[in-house]
């Protein structure tokens, strides 16, 4: 059985609150009120704002932030005919933001304790306070503390829905970065850093990534990249390597993922003639073919446990030898051999958390971490995507060009980026690249609409649909398991869609309350703190 959440309603006491009250009471109190706001009483009895909103909708708690002296307080809420908690503040102002602000924010904090708490939803009236008030309302009920808004006008009351989000539209870049004390490094574009110039955009995220990665590329240390698929992890990789003193030498691209475990070893290390079935020569293998310049590991969270113990024995320096002396041997042989390689590995996978469930070996995470840089996701570098997009576009139009004559050029509408623009990306670059290619092969004309790269969109979804019919069923299939995943694709993906804002999120759902995402959240082991990088 389903239980209705507690709604908990915070409000500013207005003077027409008081106006309301003040018809009800006899000639000499009404006079106290009267003298207090300076205003007349209303030609008409009135309920007042916050008495027509808890006579609409019912409350559990009701906590009215106050101004005003005791014996005011408890004439209203005795008016009211509702249990109310009062939070008495002083204002200088009605205009004095940093007072109300304050004021705002500490009754919050003391009302909402932990907002994700389930079973309990934050309320806001807009309605009663001054504008100054209602302001601050939504600049905390649109971040710190997610709340449903009400307001109240000639006696209605309804459920507002105030069109944007604070976090996602409005706080700058700057404020959300997570290396806010390594901001200088953000100070060039990539087009202005040597070896990054094919780094696409001007965000301050791309910037500090960049930055950070300039920084690394110097140091002859082994460099770990983090981000989700399609960041452009391998594009980093090369960048680095390009703003190296070893530039000048092999970078040698190994995916850990892509081949079986068993010739995972052969391409890393190499292997004897009649090492294996097969192996009629010898051959060398990723860290021979890169000497004297960097190896890139691309999804190195993939590989298993024996792989990852003999990683761990190349990868760290006999005593006395420099960060980047490799020692190891071929496939088939017992010989040792060596070579100067900078490692440069990367992953989409959470390191620390495959740690944890004894996946990967820590010895091994902190010989590939000794820097590491997270490229942050499209999602949050929106004000890169129109530049992404007409760049891959042009790429794209140059490609088709080339090997189709008299192909005609695709354009991008406005209204096309504006829909780019929104969208969440999933798969990030990757999936921008797909959706531009699948619209310029599919578009009658040759100029793109939003309708274009909305198809382009839906098919991919369309496609990982079947993907999960095609899954066989019996021999240990669970329902419950499909079910849960397809669960947890779609909360995933409302959170990425809203930014980690649980209430948004739950909207996109349509779940009536934040709580009940936090609870399924919760149950599914899907970790909130994703979202608050």
């Amino acid at each position: 059985m389903t239980v209705a959440p507690k709604r908990i309603l915070v409000s500013w006491i207005g003077h027409n609150d008081l106006l309301s009250m003040a018809m009800d009471l006899p000639a000499a109190q009404r006079k106290r009120v009267t003298d207090l706001i300076k205003r007349n009483l209303p030609a008409e009895k009135q309920a007042g704002p916050i008495r027509t909103l808890v006579e609409s909708v019912q409350f559990a708690e009701i906590h009215l932030l106050t101004t005003l002296d005791a014996w005011f307080n408890q004439a209203f809420a005795k008016w009211l005919g509702q249990k109310v908690q009062f939070h008495s503040v002083e204002i200088a102002t009605p205009t004095d933001y940093p007072t109300i602000f304050s004021a705002a924010d500490g009754v919050l904090a003391q009302v909402a304790g932990d907002r994700n708490t389930t079973n309990r939803e934050l309320s806001i009236h807009l309605s009663p306070g001054t504008p100054a008030m209602a302001a601050i309302w939504v600049l905390l009920g649109k971040s710190r503390y997610p709340a449903t808004f009400y307001q109240t006008y000639d006696g209605r009351a309804w459920e507002t829905d105030v069109p944007f989000d604070l976090v996602v539209d409005y706080v700058p870049e700057l404020l959300r970065a997570p290396d806010n004390s390594l901001q200088h490094l953000a100070s060039k574009s990539p087009q202005e850093v040597e070896g990054f110039e094919t780094i696409i955009g001007q965000s301050q995220a791309i910037k500090l990534a960049v930055g950070r990665a300039q920084k690394a590329a110097v140091r002859d240390v082994p460099v770990l990249i983090l981000g989700e698929t399609g960041t452009g992890k391998e594009m980093f990789a090369r960048a680095i390597h390009a703003a190296s003193h070893r530039k000048k030498k092999p970078f040698v691209a190994i995916n850990c993922a892509a081949m079986p475990k068993d010739l995972l070893e052969s391409e890393l290390f190499g292997h004897a003639k009649g090492a294996f079935t097969g192996a009629d020569k010898q051959r060398e293998g990723a860290f021979e073919v890169a000497d004297g310049g960097t190896l890139f590991l691309d999804e190195v969270g993939e590989c298993g446990p024996e792989m990852q113990a003999k990683l761990l024995r190349a990868l760290q320096p006999p005593p006395g030898m420099g960060p980047c002396y490799r020692v190891f041997q071929r496939l088939g042989e017992t010989k040792d051999r060596s070579s100067d390689v900078r490692i440069v590995a990367a992953t989409n996978r959470d390191l620390l958390k495959e740690i944890r469930a004894n996946r990967f070996r820590e010895d091994l995470y902190y010989r590939l971490a000794v820097i590491s840089l997270e490229l942050p996701p499209l999602r949050e570098r929106r004000t890169d995507i129109a530049m992404l997009a007409q760049v891959l576009l042009d790429q794209i139009n140059a490609e088709f060009a080339r090997t189709e004559p008299g192909y005609r050029p695709r354009l991008l509408s406005k209204s096309a980026l504006a829909y780019a623009k929104r969208h969440p990306w999933r798969g990030n670059v990757r999936q921008l690249h797909n959706a531009l290619v699948q619209s310029a092969v599919m578009s009658d004309g040759e100029v793109l609409k939003p309708s274009d790269l909305a198809a382009a969109t839906t098919q991919q979804m369309e496609s990982d649909a079947k993907n999960l019919a095609s899954v066989s069923i019996g021999d240990g299939f669970s329902l419950d398991k499909h079910m849960e995943e397809i669960q947890r694709q779609f909360l995933i993906r409302a959170m990425d869609e809203s930014d980690g804002v649980l209430a948004k999120a739950a909207r996109l759902l349509g779940l009536k309350h934040y709580q009940t995402l936090d609870a399924q959240l919760e149950r599914l082991g899907i970790d909130k703190e994703r979202w608050k990088k």
